[in-house]
């Protein structure tokens, strides 16, 4: 099996032939999402070293059925390079493994991080001022293999196909949740006209680099294809959650004046809600293959908070309350304190004496995965005898488990048996009790929300 903090001989040689010069430095990076990321010094012929920046994906297309590749995502890197967008110059685009090589450009990634009023505002409006010049480029300029949809009903579609199919491969065990807003997003797809723009997907704080004030580069192409503008704006707002981005409507009244363009905020919460369902789709996706060697942790709290924030974005849509949220009670276990001195050990002896940030973050990681353990351990039993309460009240049957009563909620869905208010209900009460379990590893997120739209 290969080693994750290492690149092979082979890709070391590809990145020399595409820089033209000797690597002298590796290191993989914290973050990267479902890629990873590696800064990689290069010593040029003259002596000068070139900062440069890997994104690299060790993944099978073909077994993991994803369509969203970094080959796919190359094009993108490449149709902007000398745009109104600032991205990083491309190096090189591997032919066969999912490898592209960039300049590295200078900048910070994380928005929290920026605690200045007046840069953090220079900042949000500068990156909105970009969003809106993204979407105003000519389509017909822009040398892209994916054809343009003919409109934006055929492009939400679209896009609901590929998410459906990715959800679907290899037969998926299926997820009430997920089918119940696939067939939402079908059902309730906007009425609307309007340009058909360069989606970025996944847009917003964490996937750009500033300093001094402005946006240096955005980064972060993988889901980006022919869409309907408000879905950036939807995609906004759920990373605005993540990273909180000064005032969200002030942001969006910025879009709307550079753009010219009003801002449907009925189409932003549609696709916020399907954004959403594009995270759950991901961490499903997890389940059904586990990386064990993956960031756990941070795939357990933004999987959960996500599911969370879909259930309020179908309440908004639906014009329904998010139901109570739930509170279990149970007696701490005579284990606790295993957990207890696990987590001080991380924390005070291993995180401490690691240099590595890679290191330290999948420590942290870990940390997340043992509070969320620890929480199942004291509560585990009672928040499955609350879902299987609530599944027996949804369905009216006696239900013997609660993988029996998924099974037959994923029927009545398919049927049509069961309101949407009723769906949301089970499963605004699950995500709440969910969060719950994992409250100590969320920290602050278990009580983020979205940001009002206006």
């Amino acid at each position: 099996m290969a080693d994750v903090t290492a690149l092979s001989p082979e890709l070391i040689a590809w990145i020399e032939s595409c820089a033209g010069g000797r690597v002298t430095m590796t290191d993989r990076r914290p973050g990267g999402g479902r890629r990873e990321a590696w800064i990689v010094d290069v010593e040029a012929a003259d002596g000068a070293t070139l900062s440069l920046f890997l994104r690299y994906d060790r993944s099978d297309p073909a077994k993991t059925g994803d369509p969203y590749t970094l080959f796919r995502e190359a094009q993108f890197y490449l149709a902007l390079q000398e745009s109104v967008v600032p991205v990083p110059r491309v190096l090189g685009v591997h032919e066969t493994e999912q490898a592209i090589l960039s300049e590295r450009v200078p900048g910070e990634t994380w928005f929290s991080r920026l605690t200045d009023e007046d840069l953090r505002l220079s900042v949000a409006s500068d990156f909105m001022r970009i969003l809106a010049g993204l979407h105003q480029l000519d389509p017909a300029r822009l040398q892209l293999d994916e054809p343009i949809p003919a409109d934006l009903a055929e492009a939400a579609t679209r896009e609901i196909d590929k998410w459906e199919g990715l959800y679907r491969f290899k037969d998926a065990a299926p997820d009430p949740m997920i089918e119940f807003g696939l067939d939402w997003l079908r059902r309730n797809i906007p009425a609307a006209t309007g340009p058909i723009v360069i989606v970025q997907g996944d847009t917003g704080p964490g996937n750009f680099l500033y300093a001094d004030g402005r946006v240096t580069a955005v980064l972060d192409w993988e889901l980006a294809h022919w869409g309907d503008p408000m879905e950036d704006l939807g995609w906004l707002a759920l990373r605005a959650v993540q990273e909180p981005f000064t005032v969200l409507a002030d942001r969006l009244r910025d879009y709307a004046r550079h753009t010219g363009w009003d801002v449907d905020l009925d189409r932003v919460r549609y696709y916020r809600a399907f954004a959403e369902l594009r995270v759950a789709i991901l961490g499903h996706r997890r389940t059904e293959a586990v990386d064990l060697r993956g960031e756990v942790g941070n795939g357990l709290i933004y999987g959960e908070l996500h599911r969370r924030l879909f259930c309020e974005a179908m309440a908004e849509n639906l014009g329904l309350p998010m139901p109570e949220q739930s509170r279990l009670e149970a007696p701490s276990t005579d284990v606790a304190w295993l957990y207890d001195a696990m987590l001080t050990q991380i924390r005070e002896i291993v995180v401490p004496r690691s240099t590595d940030p890679f290191v330290i973050q999948r420590a942290k990681g870990m940390a997340r995965v043992l509070k969320h353990l620890q929480q199942v351990d004291r509560y585990g039993d009672a928040a499955a005898a609350a879902e299987l309460a609530d599944l027996r009240d949804l369905l009216g049957a006696d239900l013997i488990s609660i993988e029996a009563g998924r099974a037959e909620l994923v029927k009545r869905l398919a049927d049509g048996a069961i309101s949407d208010a009723d769906a949301l209900r089970y499963f605004g009460r699950r995500t709440s009790r969910h969060t719950e379990l994992l409250r100590p590893a969320m920290g602050v997120l278990a009580d983020r929300h979205f940001d009002p739209l206006d």
